[in-house]
């Protein structure tokens, strides 16, 4: 399988890659397949039930609705944020569902929407199945795997689902480091100059380009929405947002103001204020996600915040960062995730938070290294140091809300990455561990957490706190 990296970096909605884009996901799937297949206009009922991590946290990671959005026919680019709310409390209300958005059928929101808190399927923690019926009798059933970043598996019945592999042939595939090192050296390319020849294989490199800043905008608009946004995040534990107030600070304290937009940094007088900067990026972009806004999966919503929020660093405060540096920034993240995607996992749910805020740290890192003139050797070096040290990080989501402690760590996991570009970036490239070893080292941890410490709200902060 080769990775693009548009499927790491898609458009979508908060809070959830795992728990709210992928459900959605599915359920449209699903209700693509009944029209193909001349089922549409003969199911009288259909019925979801989620499994596991996605049955246990679902309400608080927005899955519910996500559901019923995706069975109505909407996709999580274009969804409406504002009126899709109200038109799944209009389902629950009426009873009443439009299935893939043309065919009207009843709906009991107790029934026909089940959330499994004890109850799991063998091959994923983020399992769901969907089953249409005419009268009574079962017309279509299938099953579905959330593995995190929005992706989804069909089961196909053989056990071990994988996802279909994308048929178009690349120049330089690859699915380890030591693969993706070993051709840079060979053909005597950037990380960036050997993704984008893959990229362009798959379409005319004007549209990889123009497709990346679209990506870039849809990031900085998130940063905009969620520093000029008060009030409390949803979901009953009334986390106060932080970026607004935050951003206003920053303005105030520093010499000479500047425009007011968040992406704009005025003159610091702190040394390490450019931290704050990047700390206060971070927190807005999580506090949209939280609130059930639009995103960038980058590569998960849980850590969303990541990238956009040292690729704003690189372009206010490393001079010549341009679109086409923004564009090669991505690239090298998208390469770095493509390599977690195919050997290891991104999913909370499987391997803890280290496989979302680690992989986006560690993406992160590599793409800053090599906007900072850092060799192929450095820019693995930057993406290893970044995972390395977040193994063992669990998934303990306070009330099953992406908010406490996600958003915090995404501001963190900002910061060292950065970190760890500039150690790499001070070194030649040499060192004990490889980015191959600590990822599987990762993985591995991932399968000996306790499943109460993995996106199930049963474990760590999520149970050491007083809610209120």
């Amino acid at each position: 399988m080769t990775v693009s990296v548009f499927d790491l970096f898609s458009i979508g909605i908060g809070p959830s890659s795992s728990h709210t884009v992928g459900p959605m996901r599915a359920a449209g799937r699903f209700a693509t397949a009944l029209a193909d297949e001349g089922l549409l206009e003969r199911t009288t009922r259909v019925r979801a039930q989620l499994f596991g991590s996605l049955g246990a946290t679902g309400h608080g990671h927005g899955s519910y609705d996500a559901v019923l959005w995706g069975l109505e026919g909407e996709d999580p680019e274009t969804v409406d944020t504002a009126t899709g709310p109200v038109r799944a409390a209009e389902i629950r209300r009426t009873g009443r569902l439009r299935l893939n958005g043309r065919h009207e059928i009843d709906f009991d929101p107790d029934a026909d929407l089940v959330l499994h808190r004890r109850r799991a399927l063998p091959f994923h923690p983020n399992g769901m199945t969907c089953t249409a019926y005419v009268g009574d009798h079962v017309l279509s059933e299938r099953t579905y795997y959330s593995i995190g970043g929005g992706f989804v598996l069909d089961d196909d019945g053989s056990g071990t689902p994988t996802l279909l592999p994308d048929p178009t042939p690349v120049p330089y595939a690859f699915r380890t480091a030591a693969e993706l090192v070993g051709l840079c050296r060979e053909q005597r390319m950037s990380v960036s100059e050997l993704m984008l020849a893959n990229e362009c294989a798959r379409r005319p490199e004007a549209d990889v380009r123009a497709g990346l800043l679209e990506i870039w905008g849809v990031m900085a608009g998130s940063v905009r929405a969620g520093s000029q946004a008060h009030g409390v995040l949803p979901g009953g534990l009334r986390v106060r947002r932080r970026a607004a107030e935050m951003y206003d600070r920053l303005v105030s304290e520093a010499d000479g103001l500047a425009a007011r937009d968040p992406l704009e940094v005025p003159g610091p007088v702190d040394p390490l204020s450019a931290l704050d900067w990047v700390s206060l990026w971070a927190l807005a972009v999580n506090e949209e996600n939280a609130s059930g806004g639009r995103v960038v999966t980058a590569p998960t919503n849980g850590a969303a915040g990541i990238i956009p929020a040292v690729l704003h660093y690189a372009v206010r405060f490393v001079p010549g960062t341009d679109d086409d540096g923004i564009v090669r920034f991505l690239l090298v993240a998208g390469a770095i995730g493509a390599i977690y995607q195919q050997t290891a996992s991104i999913s909370g749910a499987e391997v803890g938070c280290q496989g979302e805020v680690g992989t986006a740290c560690s993406m992160a890192a590599a793409a800053l290294t090599e906007i900072l003139g850092g060799t192929v050797e450095q820019v693995e070096n930057a993406a290893e140091i970044g995972m390395e040290h977040h193994l063992g990080l669990t998934c303990d989501p306070v009330g099953g809300l992406v908010q406490i402690p996600c958003i915090e760590r995404n501001a963190v996991g900002s910061v060292k990455a950065i970190t760890a570009a500039r150690l790499a970036i001070r070194g030649d490239g040499r060192h004990t561990v490889s980015l191959d070893k600590v990822i599987k080292t990762m993985m591995e941890t991932g399968a000996d957490m306790k499943v109460k410490y993995k996106e199930t709200s049963r474990g760590g902060l999520a149970v050491n706190i007083v809610e209120c």
